[in-house]
């Protein structure tokens, strides 16, 4: 039955993935749901065609910073453009080439972005920290499927932040379509863990001894390790061949450092993203 919804259906979602155009900020949502499926596309459809575009709007709502009990809404475009398996660029997943590709696997790297982080997201909870600038992001990717009979898919990645944060983030998830997908609505879900540097959880979660002087919070030193645990689902309801509705909403808990950090207002992190698109 699984491979049979997965024929039917995951190949419509293979060629939609939109994500909206602040998908690359720290935020809840688990690395897999910017690219989710598209590695089913090979494997159940190998003569897609040259040339897959999508482009339309999104809006979100997720936290202030990472940590925050504060919640900010936003918005902004959805592009998706895909060269057979062989490149893309995406408001989600960045510009990238897949250089090992297989039925199975998909090997590759990216150059994405950083948002960063201001103290006027949050003046009573950052005044004083100072400003986390916007950066780039190179990221290294690896994803696998296990079967057509039971399309589960693992997902890794690696994210060295340069400049901004300026440190590493890796990232691992599964993830399967769902039963009750269609050829109208398709579903996919999943749990992740996060691990980070030292460097770059100093910059997000720490607090140095002049921080600590302009804001009131103790001093802490974060250890390298776990930032987080979660889950994610994905769903996209096809109202034409080519129009499009997607939601994203994930669901986080900081573990580790950032759990006890004193600019963590709140543990548990949620976000949840709507999009309309068009394909072509």
């Amino acid at each position: 039955m699984l491979c049979r919804l997965s024929a039917c259906a995951v190949i419509l979602f293979c060629v939609f993935c939109p994500r909206n155009a602040v998908a690359q900020t720290p935020s809840p949502l688990e690395e897999w749901q910017y690219s989710g499926g598209v590695i089913l596309a090979r494997l159940f459809e190998p003569d897609l065609p040259e040339w897959r575009v999508v482009l339309g709007a999104a809006a979100d709502t997720q936290p202030v910073y990472a940590g925050a009990s504060a919640y900010k809404v936003q918005g902004g475009p959805v592009i998706n453009i895909q060269y057979r398996d062989i490149a893309f660029f995406s408001t989600g997943d960045g510009l990238g080439v897949n250089f090992l590709r297989g039925d199975h696997y998909r090997i590759g790297a990216a150059i994405a972005y950083d948002l960063g982080r201001r103290e006027r997201d949050d003046y009573a909870n950052l005044k004083g920290m100072g400003d986390i600038s916007a950066a780039p992001v190179a990221k290294v990717f690896a994803s696998y499927v296990l079967s057509k009979k039971f399309p589960l898919i693992l997902r890794l990645d690696a994210k060295q932040i340069i400049g901004g944060a300026n440190g590493a983030i890796a990232d691992a998830g599964i993830y399967m379509p769902l039963p009750g997908s269609s050829k109208r609505f398709v579903m996919f879900a999943g749990p992740s863990i996060e691990l980070a540097t030292h460097k770059y959880l100093q910059s997000e979660f720490g607090v140095t001894p002049a921080q600590s002087l302009a804001t009131g919070h103790p001093v802490f030193d974060p250890h390298a390790g776990m930032v987080s645990v979660g889950v994610g689902f994905s769903a996209t309801f096809f109202i034409t061949n080519h129009w499009l509705l997607n939601t994203d909403a994930a669901l986080n808990k900081l573990k580790g450092s950032p759990d006890v950090s004193p600019l963590t207002e709140a543990s548990t992190q949620r976000e949840l993203a709507l999009s309309i698109a068009y394909q072509w």
